[in-house]
């Protein structure tokens, strides 16, 4: 006989209802993917305070085009995390928009128009083509050589990012990572502007090497000292499975909330629940864990907002 839970609550919120007050009587509705959410509300707080705690923030790329830049970034100024794994593209985004400004869109331009017009469209953001490729270019190739100058001719990915973060200001998180001294680890760094301009720089400079087995001896020397390992993984892809990867490593994640709209039944590793990278030993069997099934820049405002009452309690 299957035993059953708890009575279903209704919500009840009114004008003076705390965004605390929302999320503890969505863990208790009944409801469908709000109970995933309380769950991560919980399982994120206990990894932030956990002061034993490795901390990982995985994220792709595509959202610092968006206004969730400014999330990510004041979660890396706070310290939150101890290791940040992205792609490419979050570096492209961060370099064009601290020199520029993208611009609002829709889902429905006529792409046609837009390329005339040398607009790249992203979903519903605008890429104005000039706040794009020749702006990174320039940037990129100005911040490599400054740095092979002053002798840097081997560099790793997690050393790149440490250089664009000086060049960059306070609404980056790159900078924020820079001046956190949180290492920002890009394992498909190739497949973005950023990585095409290194390897243009490698053109002029043939003494110049990508390292990227440093960044593996940056994580390597990260998790096997770890007392406990936890995540918070925004969207799938290469970022979600290098920070899943390795920490198989110390036999699984304590902590692991992960974010996603992809479904599992084509088998793919962004579709992948949670609870599936246990069979792996990338989770513990103990782990505190959910998936939460939500679009990123929708939910990322308010799980933040409840995290920051949360904390600072």
């Amino acid at each position: 006989m299957i035993e059953s839970g708890n009575p279903v609550r209704d919500i009840n919120i009114t004008s003076q209802s705390s965004i605390e007050e929302i999320f503890e009587q969505m863990s208790k509705s009944g409801g469908f993917e709000s109970r995933n959410l309380a769950d991560g509300l919980e399982i994120l707080t206990a990894m932030i305070s956990d002061k034993s705690c490795l901390k990982f923030l995985s994220f792709v790329g595509a959202v610092v085009s968006t206004g969730t830049r400014g999330i990510i970034k004041e979660m890396i100024k706070n310290k939150w995390f101890d290791v940040v794994i992205t792609t490419c593209g979050a570096l492209d985004h961060d370099i064009a928009r601290y020199f520029s400004n993208y611009k609002e869109g829709s889902f429905t331009m006529d792409d046609g128009q837009l390329a005339d017009q040398h607009i790249h469209r992203l979903g519903n953001v605008l890429v104005p083509m000039e706040s794009y490729g020749p702006l990174i270019e320039e940037k990129m190739q100005e911040i490599l050589e400054e740095a092979y100058k002053h002798g840097k001719k081997e560099m790793s990915t997690a050393d790149i990012t440490r250089e664009i973060g000086k060049k960059l200001g306070e609404n980056s998180f790159l900078h924020w990572a820079y001046k956190n001294e949180i290492p920002v680890i890009v394992p498909g760094i190739m497949d973005g502007a950023v990585g095409s301009q290194i390897w243009l720089f490698t053109q002029k400079h043939h003494d110049f090497k990508l390292n990227m087995t440093q960044d593996a001896d940056t994580l390597s020397g990260l998790v096997f000292k770890a007392e406990k390992s936890g995540a918070l993984m925004l969207g799938g892809g290469i970022s979600k499975h290098h920070t899943l990867w390795w920490n198989q490593y110390r036999d699984g994640l304590d902590y692991a909330v992960y974010v996603t709209t992809a479904q599992e039944f084509d088998g793919s590793l962004s579709g992948a629940l949670v609870r599936e990278a246990i069979s792996w030993g990338k989770v513990t069997q103990e782990a505190k864990q959910t998936t939460i099934h939500a679009e990123i820049t929708t939910m990322l405002p308010f799980l933040y907002r409840a995290l920051l009452s949360k904390i600072n309690q």
